[in-house]
């Protein structure tokens, strides 16, 4: 089988700096001009900056080895080299030749000339060139290897018929051992999966709502919360969303939904219940990643805490919300939490390279982040800490990231068979009837 030609585009190299290694035996073409639009990242304090220095730290390595110009050999049996192609004018209207994208697009159409007998691709996750690249005959991909079929992620729960005997039986033994459903769908479930079990004669009129409690190794019923914080749940899902936020054994909790499903409320309401009620963790993080809806507003005068208010305010939102329902008086308990640092909210700037033991953390607007930031996240975590990611995969304001790259949708994927991991994803919005249908309708 003829080895194939891959040709990177820069966006590429941001999302994943280790890229070339993971096209197999197949050789990989960078073009010069990727190498200049990197260089202009190299020194920005993001993950963009983060991902152009570690590929540059992957392909000096590469160049100790050999000439990148003749192509330096990998160990999977494939190549690296940097062309400097991309002169050839295209057939067609002209294009300019000032514009990145368009000389990567020249680079990929010589190749494909002077290697006749080989299958050339540009892998690109910009979808306009690869329609370019389609126009001129080129074969053009977008990156797989860290995207995930958004449609696939598990829901955490699912409806199954079943005989009244099982419902009975749940009801009265409150543990039914996986071992004796062998051949049932509860034997293939995921790791903290809830199963809504519906009698297949009586209906609805007979149910009930189980776990795979993987610790038990068995199906155990729904916990019951009158309320938590004085917060009690509105549908079926936030039951199951409470389920696994109040249980300490779950150490990841990972809550996908669109906005008004209840989503940070829920996992707040339970941080605070832990934190302040119960004593099981020293204090709650509430952290946000840093990216605006819309236009940015420029840099902000004044201290760091007044520079983060407007980006944590949805959080400050809630904890009034939450305080002054539990009789407290809002505004002064919460600034007296904030300075005995017994809850704390920053940005997710600050947190690498901290450890965070004894602590509930709560990660928001997670869809915001690519796979390797929800790992150095995750990787912070300490001992007796709970961790918990919230989301709307059809919200991102993170330009290098949809609802199938980035790191929320990653981390579901990823984690989905863990005992330690558990997942729900909320559909029904609670905020109101407008909010509602502004959510359905626009």
């Amino acid at each position: 089988m003829n080895k194939k030609i891959f040709v990177l585009d820069t966006n590429v190299l941001i999302s994943d700096p280790k890229a070339i290694f993971h096209f197999d035996e197949h050789d990989i073409v960078i073009p010069i001009v990727v190498i200049e639009e990197l260089d202009k990242f190299k020194k920005d304090m993001n993950q963009i900056g983060l991902s152009a220095r570690a590929f540059a730290r992957h392909i000096e390595e590469l160049r100790q080895q050999g000439s990148l110009i003749d192509g330096v050999p990998l160990a999977n049996g494939g190549s690296v080299k940097i062309v400097l192609m991309g002169e050839t004018e295209l057939p067609g209207p002209k294009l300019s030749s000032s514009y990145a994208d368009n000389i990567i697009l020249s680079t990929a159409y010589e190749i494909k000339q002077k290697n006749p007998d080989r299958e050339v691709t540009l892998v690109s996750r910009d979808v306009n060139l690869r329609i370019k690249a389609d126009a001129y005959g080129i074969n053009a991909e977008n990156y797989r290897n860290d995207t995930i079929n958004f449609n696939k992620l598990p829901t955490g729960y699912e409806t199954v018929n079943v005989s009244g005997e099982l419902i009975d039986r749940i009801f009265e033994t409150k543990k039914i051992p996986l071992e004796e459903l062998a051949g049932t769908p509860f034997e293939t479930g995921h790791a903290n999966q809830f199963f809504h079990l519906v009698d297949e004669i009586a209906g609805e009129q007979h149910q009930a709502t189980v776990r795979l409690d993987p610790f038990e190794n068995a199906l155990v019923p729904l916990k019951q919360f009158k309320s938590v914080w004085g917060l009690k749940a509105r549908n079926f899902a936030q039951k199951l969303a409470l389920d696994l936020l109040l249980d300490d054994r779950v150490k990841l909790v990972s809550l996908l939904g669109t906005a008004g499903t209840g989503k940070t409320l829920l996992a707040i309401a339970c941080a605070l219940q832990k934190c302040l009620e119960e004593g099981k963790y020293t204090k709650m993080l509430v952290a946000r990643p840093i990216y605006p809806m819309g236009k940015d507003i420029g840099f902000l005068p004044g201290t760091i805490d007044e520079k983060l208010k407007p980006w944590m305010q949805p959080v400050f939102d809630n904890l009034e919300y939450l305080l002054a329902g539990h009789d407290m008086a809002s505004m002064g308990k919460m600034n007296e939490l904030l300075a005995s640092h017994v809850i704390e909210v920053e940005a997710l700037t600050y947190i690498r390279g901290r450890s965070i033991p004894e602590q509930f953390i709560i990660v928001d607007e997670a869809q915001n982040l690519t796979p390797h930031e929800v790992k150095t996240i995750v990787s912070r975590v300490g001992e007796n800490t709970k961790m918990v990611l919230t989301g709307d995969p059809f919200q991102i304001d993170n330009p290098y990231m949809n609802e199938s790259n980035n790191g929320l949708s990653y981390i579901v994927d990823r984690f989905k068979e863990l005992s330690i991991a558990g997942h729900i994803t909320l559909e029904k919005g609670e905020r109101s009837a407008l909010a509602n249908a502004a959510a359905e309708l626009l």
